[in-house]
């Protein structure tokens, strides 16, 4: 509240506390010298308010200039800043889906890389199959073989032994010939052995 229109309550207040004129509901006594120095307390005071608001007036453009100013670099500074969290959210936006492509791809080669080592040690499996069962098979027939020549040393050596046996029996029983009959029963039993 500036000061005339404090003094202009005063004033106010001032004649409300005025006491009536005898007989009269509107007509007031008042204290002259009470009343002439609020009175010339507002005229000194009107030109000061006077020069003071003319000044705001004159002023107001320079004010709502500078306001204004104020005001779009207000604006200009919330705008850069949208600018820079709008292009912040753009660059992690870009980040993230330049980060899932790469783990995207980084998922396929390592996909790749499972399945190629999987190819390849079944392939190594089967390698290993194969040649485990060539060797098996040579190994077989060396076998087959063995058996076959040591069959036929044995069948050899049997006839061999037959022979011998043969040889043998043959000698006995020219023997048992010219041997009496209680000799013979006991070659008899060595020959069933």
């Amino acid at each position: 509240m500036s000061r005339i229109e404090q003094l202009i309550g005063e004033i106010e207040e001032y004649i409300d506390s005025c006491k009536f004129q005898p007989l009269s509901t509107t007509k007031i006594l008042v204290n002259k010298e009470e009343l002439e120095e609020l009175l010339v307390e507002l005229r000194l005071r009107i030109p000061d308010e006077i020069k003071k608001y003319q000044k705001i007036i004159s002023n107001q453009d320079a004010i709502l200039n500078d306001a204004r100013a104020q005001a779009d670099a207000i604006l200009k500074d919330a705008t850069q800043q949208t600018n820079e969290l709008v292009n912040e959210h753009e660059i992690m936006q870009m980040a993230y889906t330049n980060a899932n492509q790469i783990i995207e791809e980084a998922q396929q080669q390592a996909q790749a890389i499972i399945d190629n080592a999987v190819d390849e040690a079944n392939s190594v499996r089967q390698g290993s199959i194969d040649y485990t069962d060539s060797m098996l098979q040579s190994l077989q027939a060396i076998i087959n073989h063995s058996i076959e020549e040591a069959q036929g040393r044995f069948d050899s050596f049997r006839a061999s032994m037959q022979e011998s046996y043969d040889i043998v029996t043959n000698n006995r029983n020219e023997l048992s010939g010219s041997i009496s009959a209680p000799a013979e029963e006991p070659v008899q039993e060595e020959e069933q052995q």
